[in-house]
């Protein structure tokens, strides 16, 4: 029988650099070199990528020299292996002035770490503080404006923020100012509390802990690393697993692609690592703190580009831009700060000759690039992207994912979900799904496929089919990548399996509901008057149906026209009403979608669409009225309506019953999943109220029918018409003896309140199914 391997018993030591301190505990390997994934980086041309490793070794720490091209160097000599402990002093690429590490005994006292971050020395936020200022017995304010005594300079934070408040007994309290985007203390959303020793108060993309007497700073500049530590996702309550223990460290600035066939849990994946869709077991680490844990605060930090463009394609790639600019930054934000923060991003990402151009204009990847810009308005730290070069040709595939690289490389961590495998050169690391959601690899694109054994991706994609049986997530386990790129690649201690908290609340609304609401009808506004087909049919339609009512109409409404006058009417207003409607809401569910996950108001996202399309319906009712009766002799009893003039009830009737038609139109819109459907449906709709208005069957006294009818709104709409005229006196007949016919002001009154009542029994639906389109973490 083999001897049981003892684990190494070195101690735990500090590695000081210029750029930082990293805590190396001897469970694994720490490697140096100017690869971004390095455990130390160390960014000098004299530096080669791979340049050394640090190895725990029984009871003390080996340093050896990876065929270095200018050498490492220990107590001032060359080595290539060589021991080393507290006090050595070690230089890398010179032995006189290339950069210096020393190693020192122990790492800093617990009590001067965050409590939220095990190893702080192992992450870009947390390493070094940016501010250290003693703390004041005095209130701190906090905030963007210029007068407070903490000043963060990011738009995401309020001018008057928050204030940490010194209470005579030596503690502190941090109490939210009302601030748009909200003060967190240890990753939950606080409006005042008590702030101990280590508690992380995040404010924007800072974080402030107490230490001692000092407080101290930390800034996320967006060098952060992931951890993700086996995330098990499973439906069907257990029976069916779409990921499988899914575990890979994310080093700071590095764009990684994740890829695999079809149903090996991409997306799921994506869901799970951007807390739309928290695993049911696993752990995801940004940069040393529980994401799940703190997700309150760290979402906001998280950008997501889905695979449809998350854009209005009527607008000017700089107009769609300021609208998200408002609806994502504070309401105390100043038009010239918002300018300057688009104008930023435009600059960034190369759209400042494409900044004036409807996005419909623009190619696939220039699209694509506007949809990118979008997210980068906040400063995300991490950005998610799912199927970024979908349907795009080979040369846009590549230059999407450059742009991808150099964002990256501009300090960002980037994951990308892609099924191209055209251009995974430009990647530092690749993650492969196999069926079942299992890892069947992880490591530098360019030894996968000769880890699968194959020349093409093809081939091994279709191999992953074939051999269904085949344990992928087990070969990778025992082989040598595995140790090298997961087990020796994070410095942050592996974690027991967790399940996650409980459901988070929406995100803070960053400004007021009558702020979202002006934003959002104002740009809807801009959408439709930039939608040319839009505005023909808003225009033709009315006059249309009018002028074929004012062809039957003749001079006066009698016997033989009356009855297909106002039924003509019916149908223009159900028609009018749903057709603006019954595509507004699917067609813009991927926007909708992102912009309720940062902080969009669902009512007022419903609330704009009411405004906008509410006032562009009812003007088309009053010119449809106007167009078939205005000059007709109605023949109204005595020639009055029953409240008001005859013409005056008309309009008034059909601009109730397309409004409440628009509404109907939105149900539809929120119930459908594809967009294509809706005109089928549209016809539907316009053939039931008819059938189901009164004007060509009986529907009073018939058991059933009658009271499916209560539900069709053009049965009311025709009823408070019909009341108006006195249909049963102009066309006496088995239909128009309708009780809801009767020209009475309380039959009137019930007709155009039943109008009313369903237009918001038809809003809560909308709202109801907005909320059910939504992922769980966003709902109230």
């Amino acid at each position: 029988m083999g001897e049981r391997p003892v684990a190494p018993t070195a101690p735990e030591l500090v590695l000081e650099t210029e750029t930082g301190s990293t805590v190396m505990s001897p469970g694994r390997d720490y490697h140096v070199g100017r690869d971004p994934l390095s455990d130390v980086v160390l960014d000098d041309v004299r530096v080669s990528w791979h340049h050394a490793v640090l190895r725990p070794e029984a009871d003390h720490w080996t340093l050896e020299d990876e065929n270095s091209t200018n050498g490492t160097y220990a107590d001032g000599q060359r080595v290539h292996e060589w021991g080393v402990g507290p006090g050595s002093v070690i230089r890398f690429g010179s032995p006189a002035d290339g950069p210096r590490a020393v190693l020192l005994d122990r790492p800093p006292p617990a009590s001067e770490r965050p409590s939220g971050v095990s190893v702080p020395a192992a992450t870009g936020t947390f390493r070094q503080p940016a501010t250290v200022r003693p703390l004041s017995a005095r209130t701190v304010r906090i905030g963007r404006d210029g007068e407070n005594d903490l000043v963060i300079d990011e738009l995401v934070v309020s001018r008057r923020h928050a204030e940490l408040r010194a209470h005579p007994d030596g503690t502190y309290e941090i109490v939210d100012l009302g601030s748009h985007n909200g003060t967190f203390l240890n990753g939950q959303p606080v409006t005042h509390a008590l702030v101990t020793p280590g508690d992380i108060v995040g404010i924007g993309h800072s974080a402030f802990c107490l230490v001692g007497d000092q407080l101290q700073e930390y800034v996320d500049t967006g060098e952060v690393s992931l951890d993700v530590q086996d995330l098990t996702v499973e439906v069907d309550r257990g029976r069916k697993t779409l990921l499988d223990q899914v575990s890979f460290p994310v080093g700071e600035k590095c764009l990684l692609a994740v890829v695999g066939p079809s149903g090996a849990g991409k997306s799921t994946l994506l869901n799970a690592l951007t807390g739309q869709r928290p695993a049911d077991h696993g752990t995801v680490l940004y940069d040393g703190r529980d994401l799940y844990r703190d997700y309150a605060e760290l979402r906001q930090r998280i950008g997501l580009v889905p695979q449809d463009d998350i854009l209005h394609a009527q607008l000017t790639v700089r107009r769609a831009l300021t609208y998200a600019a408002e609806l994502r930054f504070p309401q105390d934000t100043a038009k010239a700060e918002r300018r300057a923060r688009v104008d930023e991003v435009i600059g960034e990402l190369g759209l400042g000759q494409r900044a004036e151009q409807p996005i419909h204009r623009l190619s696939g990847g220039q699209r694509k690039r506007v949809s990118v810009a979008l997210e980068l308005l906040t400063k995300p730290s991490l950005l998610f992207l799912d199927e970024p070069t979908s349907g795009l040709d080979p040369g846009m595939d590549r230059s999407v994912m450059h742009m991808l690289r150099d964002l990256a490389d501009d300090g960002r961590t980037v994951i990308v979900v892609t099924h191209s495998v055209l251009s995974l050169d430009v990647c530092d690391r690749l993650l492969v799904l196999a069926p079942g959601g299992k890892v069947a690899y992880y490591g530098p694109p360019d030894d996968s496929l000769a880890f699968f054994g194959y020349r093409q991706w093809p081939e091994a994609f279709e191999a992953f089919e074939r051999d269904q049986g085949w344990d992928w997530a087990g070969e990778y386990r025992d082989s040598p990548f595995h140790h090298q790129y997961i087990d020796n690649s994070s410095g942050q201690p592996h974690l027991p399996r967790a399940t996650p908290v409980g459901a988070v609340g929406p995100p803070p609304k960053v400004q007021s509901w009558g702020s979202q609401l002006g934003t959002l009808v104002r740009r809807y506004a801009a959408v439709l008057s930039a939608d040319r087909t839009f505005l023909a049919v808003m225009i033709g339609l009315p006059c249309v149906m009018g002028a074929m009512a004012r062809a039957v109409a003749g001079s006066a409404l009698t016997v033989v026209t009356a009855m297909n006058v106002l039924l003509i009417l019916c149908i223009g207003a159900v028609l009018t009403g749903a057709a603006n409607a019954v595509r507004e809401l699917v067609k813009e569910r991927v926007i909708y979608q992102r912009e309720r996950a940062v902080g969009l108001s669902r009512s007022a996202y419903l609330m704009s669409k009411v405004v906008v399309l509410g006032t562009i319906t009812v003007l088309q009712a009053i010119v449809l009225t106007l167009v078939a009766l205005f000059g007709v002799d109605l023949n109204a009893p005595r020639g009055k309506g029953v409240l008001m003039p005859p013409l005056l009830e008309i309009t008034l009737s059909v601009a109730l019953l397309a409004f409440t038609s628009m509404m109907l139109g939105l149900v539809v819109s929120a119930v459908v999943t594809k967009e294509e459907v809706t005109m089928p449906l549209l016809v539907l709709l316009a053939i039931v109220q008819v059938v189901f208005s009164g004007a060509l069957l009986k529907l009073h006294g018939v058991p059933g029918i009658e009271q499916l009818a209560w539900l069709v709104p053009a049965r009311w709409g025709l009823g408070a018409m019909a009341g108006t005229v006195g249909l049963a006196r102009i066309v006496p007949g088995p239909l128009t003896v309708d009780p809801l016919f009767r020209h009475l002001t309380g039959v009137w009154l019930l007709n155009v309140g039943m109008l009313v009542v369903l237009s918001v029994v038809f809003g809560y639906a909308v709202a109801r199914l907005l909320r059910s389109h939504e992922p769980a973490v966003m709902r109230k």
